[in-house]
């Protein structure tokens, strides 16, 4: 997430991702000025302390300073835009709609223009009307409503004509603009491959801070850094932090420092000659009890960039919702409030957890639970089957179920089961394959 372009308000595209308040990096290769790259940034300097602090950081997570959130850190923004044709939903040989509202539809409710279209900067959520058109020939208006779940500001709205110029007005492009600001479980990265979650948004009071006060911008595991040596990370810290001190930026082109000239001892006298540690590490106090941290801590500035991966676009949640025809379990698809495939090694889990009746509830209640007919005799499941209903005269109304092999009924009993293993017995018996089944 960046700032690719400079034509927002000119362009269509299905989704388009900018970084609302991005930086020019402090360290950057000679060709970033050569092609001006700066009129298209990517990220934002943040100050990056290496520590392992209260545990949130662990396995690729990373603290962020909430201060520093609510700032305008890393906020972003997702441009969406959808087409409107009238002519597709227009029947062979009829032309007569046009977007518009009907005077006086109480549908509408000063919310859209007298245009059929929202206002520009109009908020939107959800079923909220979105846009409306009429049908000239007999004046019935038609009004269709906003159905994502997330709200959105209409950013822009182009009329679009045919190409010869001489269309009617039947077909607009709607831009949204759709707030993106970071949340638990978004996706950032460093320019070294160093990525992580953002797992809490931490009060800055109880961030560590150094001798003059300052709190850094995000607090990173050092146990990122041994098996993936990226020291590029590490380099670009101490340049960062040398840079801001002496007011300049840093040349980062590759293989501009050798085994004679190390870019350690060259970023390391620039610390030096600004009464910094050589090696780029201050003393941190502990930002929960005030006490001096024991270590020296890693501190400088790290370019830091938002990835398109968010969490809003990915969170998955199910209470009821469509089951498959053949197995009766929940359909699969985020899209489509489907469930989530919980395999052998999470069931696992749950039962290393001691949490059986959850794992019971999940993968049987909440699945594809059902009631069957079984013969305690013969065991057959397929076997029991529903009397002919009486006829009309009787006075009998209840329904017994019969065992067509016994011939009897009072050996039915009923077992709770799941659907797809009726349905695998029926398969079996298809192939000539009898499954009996013990009742207890």
């Amino acid at each position: 997430m960046g700032f690719p372009l400079l034509t927002y308000q000119d362009r269509s595209d299905n989704k388009l991702y900018r970084l609302q308040t991005p930086q020019s990096p402090l360290v950057r290769p000679s060709m970033y000025d050569y092609y001006d790259m700066d009129n298209y940034p990517i990220g934002t300097n943040a100050i990056v302390a290496v520590i392992s602090y209260t545990g949130y950081d662990m396995e690729d997570a990373m603290i962020v300073n909430k201060a520093s959130w609510e700032r305008g850190f890393a906020h972003g923004s997702v441009y969406k835009s959808e087409f409107i044709d009238l002519s597709e939903k227009i029947k062979q040989g009829d032309s007569s709609l046009v977007f518009g509202i009907k005077p006086g539809d109480p549908r509408v409710l000063q919310k859209l223009d007298d245009d059929g279209l929202p206002f520009i900067g109009a908020k939107l959520q959800y079923g909220d009307p979105y846009y409306s058109y009429l049908n000239l020939n007999t004046g019935e208006s038609f009004v269709m409503y906003y159905k994502s779940k997330e709200n959105c500001v209409v950013d822009n709205i182009k009329v679009c004509s045919n190409d010869t110029g001489s269309g009617k007005f039947k077909c607009v492009c709607i831009t949204m603009r759709v707030p993106r600001n970071p949340t638990i479980g978004d996706k950032f990265a460093s320019r070294h491959g160093q990525k992580g979650i953002l797992s809490r948004l931490w009060p800055v009071e109880d961030m560590p801070f150094t001798e003059s006060g300052m709190v850094p911008d995000i607090l990173f595991n050092p146990h990122g850094f041994p098996s993936r040596m990226t020291i590029g990370m590490l380099i670009e810290s101490m340049a960062g932090k040398s840079a801001a001190l002496h007011g300049l930026c840093h040349d980062a082109t590759p293989f501009i420092f050798s085994e004679e000239n190390s870019a350690l001892e060259y970023f390391g006298e620039m610390l030096k000659a600004a009464g910094y540690n050589f090696y780029g590490t201050e003393r941190l106090y502990s930002g929960i009890s005030g006490l001096e941290l024991e270590a020296d801590i890693f501190i400088g500035v790290v370019y830091y960039q938002r990835l398109r991966h968010m969490v809003s676009d990915k969170f998955q949640v199910r209470t009821t919702g469509a089951r498959d025809r053949v197995t009766n379990q929940p359909i699969g698809g985020r899209n489509v409030q489907g469930g989530i495939r919980f395999g052998e090694m999470e069931r696992d889990a749950l039962l290393a957890h001691g949490t059986s009746f959850l794992l019971h509830d999940r993968l049987f209640n909440c699945s594809d639970r059902s009631v069957a007919h079984v013969c305690v005799k013969c065991g057959s499941l397929l076997s029991p089957l529903l009397e002919k209903p009486p006829p009309s005269w009787s006075a009998m109304r209840n329904r017994k179920y019969n065992c067509t092999l016994c011939h009897r009924s009072d050996t039915i009993d009923t077992v709770s089961v799941p659907y797809v293993f009726r349905y695998f017995v029926a398969e079996l018996a298809a192939m000539n394959i009898k499954v009996k089944l013990d009742v207890v």
